[in-house]
């Protein structure tokens, strides 16, 4: 009689029992569909369109140029020493990137429903590469943030520099990657049973730009309506921008207890974004 030999299963089909079940080992077998996630991310965002990807660069430019006018020359915010263009820019640009990961994470079900329901890999590779591709975009806009920094310095002659602080940009990056992945994927369960969720989300988008320090140092808020400055202080978007800023600029306060409360905060926020994410991934296909 032959004997069954034991073998090594590929994969095993088993329910899930961890409260938290990230098997980092799985997302690495599986990184080669990461980085085509990301390339397709990148690549399809502006395929046919006329101007392609000189839109990453028009979007914040932009939107510089427009905070400038309003807020800077009609509003009479001062930034001190850095040209109001400059100080805009710095702002969006992080800005953007954290806008950009939550939304696209928060509707990781919704607009994934197709795939989720045909083929099998880690659900979390979706959102994640959502977060990794927007880093490109970021790349590029910090990129432009520098011309338009040598220029006001070099050529215009403006007392600019960078903050002594400047070595925690890399913690000041991922401290936005893990707030916008994990408040995007703690929303994305709302999305999945509430369409009309969506439209919250951009509204509430939009009010937190204000809230967030993009357009104006805390200082200043702290100076003209210091009643309503905690609800600013308590924004970690703030804290992180304004850090942010002090890195790129040297303008404002290095504030390094509130970027590192907000880099904590951001943490727990991504263990609850993967709770939920877990708990929505089992039952999703049921609702979308």
């Amino acid at each position: 009689m032959n004997k069954v030999k034991d073998t090594e299963w590929l994969y095993e089909i088993k329910p899930k029992g961890k409260f938290i079940d990230l098997n980092f080992k799985e997302i690495w077998r599986y990184r080669d569909l990461l980085v085509l996630f990301v390339k397709r991310d990148i690549v399809t965002v502006y395929k046919q369109t006329v101007l392609g990807p000189l839109w990453f660069l028009i979007q914040p430019l932009f939107t510089s140029v427009i905070f400038t006018l309003v807020f800077n020359n009609v509003a009479g915010i001062d930034t001190g020493t850095v040209p109001s263009f400059l100080f805009n820019l710095s702002g969006i640009t992080l800005w953007s990137y954290f806008k950009q990961s939550l939304t696209n994470t928060s509707s990781t079900f919704t607009t994934n429903a197709n795939l989720f329901s045909k083929v099998y890999f880690p659900r979390f590779i979706s959102p994640l590469s959502k977060v990794t591709s927007g880093l490109f975009k970021y790349a590029i806009q910090l990129l432009i943030f520098i011309v338009f920094f040598l220029y006001f310095l070099l050529y215009q002659g403006k007392e600019i520099g960078v903050g002594h602080t400047i070595y925690l940009l890399p913690i000041v990056i991922l401290t936005m990657a893990m707030l916008g992945l994990g408040v995007g994927m703690i929303l994305s369960a709302f999305t999945t049973k509430y369409r009309d969720f969506n439209i919250f989300i951009s509204f509430g988008i939009q009010l937190l730009l204000y809230l967030s320090a993009v357009m104006y140092p805390l200082a200043l808020v702290k100076e003209k309506l210091s009643e309503y400055y905690w609800v600013v202080e308590y924004n970690p978007v703030a804290q992180v921008i304004e850090s942010y800023r002090y890195m790129l600029l040297n303008t404002g306060s290095p504030n390094l207890k509130g970027l590192f409360l907000s880099f904590g905060l951001s943490i727990v926020l991504l263990l609850v974004g993967l709770i939920i994410f877990n708990k929505t991934e089992r039952t999703f296909i049921d609702t979308v």
